[in-house]
């Protein structure tokens, strides 16, 4: 069961921000096989959606209120660790992190850069394509827009 809270970049506990930027550099840089800077001045202005299971960080995102990212609000960073993925715990926070966008900025336009290879997941969570594909850290993506 996962377990999903959201925090300011000032709530967070030290351990749980190292054990984000600790899952963040896991999926994103070494398994993806991507150098980029992960760590892009941006966490101080999100709200960190965190899924908990037996009190390990074990699925992430983060969210923008509009203007910050995107014109529109926005979620960026969507992980969850490798030995999780089977229980479909993306779902589970990209659900949250919408819920979020809706409580803290009541705003239920939500765009995304996704990887696009995950475009049939982020179709079945209510987002369609924008626009041509591009690179991203060297990584083919495109835009996505919820309304």
């Amino acid at each position: 069961m996962l377990n999903i809270v959201t925090k300011t970049f000032n709530e967070l506990t030290i351990q749980e921000l190292y054990s984000i930027l600790q899952l963040r550099s896991e999926v994103f840089v070494v398994e993806q096989d991507c150098v980029y800077q992960d760590i892009d001045g941006k966490d101080q202005k999100a709200l960190h959606v965190i899924g908990f299971k037996a009190d390990k960080i074990v699925a992430y995102t983060r969210i923008f209120k509009p203007g910050l990212y995107f014109k529109e609000a926005s979620i960026g960073r969507v992980v969850v660790a490798e030995n999780q993925r089977k229980h479909k715990y993306g779902f589970a926070i990209m659900k949250a992190s919408i819920a979020a966008i809706k409580e803290y900025y009541g705003e239920e336009t939500i765009k995304i850069s996704a990887q696009c290879y995950l475009k049939k997941f982020y179709n079945s969570l209510g987002f369609k394509e924008i626009g041509e594909e591009y690179l991203e850290d060297g990584i083919p993506h495109i835009g996505m827009l919820k309304n």
